[in-house]
């Protein structure tokens, strides 16, 4: 049954790891192939390089059957808009989970690549239990239910603090190019998936709904950014909506 089921590939997010996904995953159950492997520079993989948009896509391309759904979590979904417009013939709809297409602005997106080079330094300089600590407080994940920060805060653990430093410059939002002009060349349903408390990305979401000619992002209630960890069963409710 199976080989027979279609596939969903998960890309999770910045210091985050394939195991991310686990309650989605089991929330989806056996209708699915499920495939969430370890971003370069995450768990698993944090010391393969190099950790490049390139690299990764490829990764995506040699992991997958000839054609799937791909689903993506901020970074992950960043990636995820990435290989969707370098494997069109592959991808056959996309998911995105508190995602956007990167900075528009260049000078926004320079300070942003330089800012990220100086986080870079201070994980490296530091120990994975203090990053995990300090990127917990990030006010973009802020309201986190007790039981969600504990799993998230484990599952950072699973991280180097040189494999993360490695991941920011090369996949962070200062590293990737602005798809903000391309949206329109996506053939393919995208779903974006927002969680209510997520101010900053519902506004994002409505951005790319409007350039991408479709509904408006999902909102789901009482979630924030990290909704596929908050909210797993309406996520995996989603992906199977489609």
């Amino acid at each position: 049954m199976l080989a027979m089921a279609p596939t969903v590939l998960l890309l999770h997010g910045f210091t985050n790891t394939g195991a991310s996904w686990d309650p989605v995953v089991a929330a989806l159950g056996e209708r699915y192939r499920l495939l969430a492997p370890d971003i370069r520079g995450h768990g698993s993989a944090s010391e393969t390089r190099p950790v490049t948009l390139e690299a990764v896509i490829d990764d995506v391309d040699a992991l997958a059957p000839d054609r799937f759904t791909l689903v993506g979590y901020s970074q992950g979904g960043r990636i995820a808009l990435h290989a969707a417009l370098a494997l069109p013939e592959r991808i056959e709809r996309l998911v995105l989970i508190g995602a956007s297409p990167g900075i528009a602005d260049p000078a926004e997106r320079a300070a942003r690549r330089a800012a990220d080079e100086v986080l870079a330094g201070e994980i490296s300089d530091g120990s994975i239990e203090e990053f995990a600590t300090r990127w917990a407080a990030t006010p973009v994940l802020a309201g986190q239910p007790d039981a969600v920060a504990a799993a998230a805060h484990a599952d950072r653990l699973r991280n180097t603090t040189a494999g993360l430093a490695a991941a920011l410059r090369g996949l962070g939002t200062g590293a990737l190019p602005s798809l903000w002009g391309r949206l329109d060349e996506l053939e393919i349903p995208v779903t974006l998936v927002v969680g209510s408390r997520d101010e900053k990305f519902r506004a994002v979401g409505e951005g790319m709904a409007r350039e991408l000619r479709s509904a408006g992002p999902v909102v789901v209630a009482g979630a924030g950014h990290a909704v596929h960890l908050e909210a797993p069963e309406q996520v995996a409710a989603v992906i199977a909506g489609g």
